[in-house]
């Protein structure tokens, strides 16, 4: 049976924003107690005094999340690169067989100009395109007689280069795309190769997008 402590702990780490406020006291603790307190009370099929809630909480131990913290932040320091790319489109494909031959053809084409942005990412269901809109003539030619999910234009993107240690330290994307989250920024595909990831956000967001990133570096 779970204690009042265990299911505080489990409704407070499914926010991670409510942790990190909690964490920086910028949270007032017999407030948080109410507002969770339903939800405690339904885990623990029960009820739960305000009281106890609140005495759970000023339990809650940050030694770990502050140590993953520190240890992210050590890497935001050691970010690379970072390099922005505008004017560019994004097209959303379902899956198909003749797609991916024709995804080829795109790859073929573009390989001539180095000046080109393309990404090509395949899920199970379906393929994302975001290129450079020079490419756009060609891909909606191409891929005319495929069925299109979604379109959009106007968005550009920036691309950082992770230090090696990024693949041993969990939390490193959530770390970086939280940022923007908190400055309410919509990131419209997220693309990744082992020391790179890039973001790609609408252009009227770039330049707010580059600042956070620069402040990461330099704080």
């Amino acid at each position: 049976m779970k204690t009042i402590q265990e299911a505080v702990e489990i409704t407070i780490r499914k926010t991670p924003f409510i942790e990190e406020a909690l964490n920086e006291k910028l949270i007032n603790v017999s407030s948080l107690a109410r507002l969770i307190l339903p939800e405690v009370a339904q885990q623990l099929k029960k009820e739960v005094k305000v009281g106890a809630v609140m005495m759970a909480i000023n339990r809650l131990s940050p030694a770990n999340e502050l140590r993953i913290r520190k240890n992210i932040k050590k890497l935001a320091l050691d970010l690379g690169d970072v390099i922005v790319r505008s004017d560019l489109c994004d097209f959303t494909f379902k899956n198909s067989p003749k797609l991916f031959k024709q995804i080829a053809v795109i790859l073929d084409k573009s390989s001539e100009n180095n000046d080109i942005f393309l990404t090509i990412s395949q899920g199970i269901f379906e393929t994302n395109i975001v290129a450079s809109k020079t490419l756009q003539p060609l891909i909606q030619k191409t891929f005319e007689k495929e069925v299109l999910i979604n379109n959009v234009d106007n968005l550009a993107s920036i691309t950082i280069k992770l230090p090696k240690e990024n693949l041993e330290q969990s939390g490193i994307y959530y770390f970086i795309l939280k940022q923007f989250a908190w400055a309410n920024i919509a990131v419209q595909e997220v693309i990744s190769t082992t020391h790179e990831m890039t973001i790609v956000v609408k252009e009227q967001d770039v330049n707010e997008t580059f600042s956070i990133l620069m402040d990461l570096k330099l704080s």
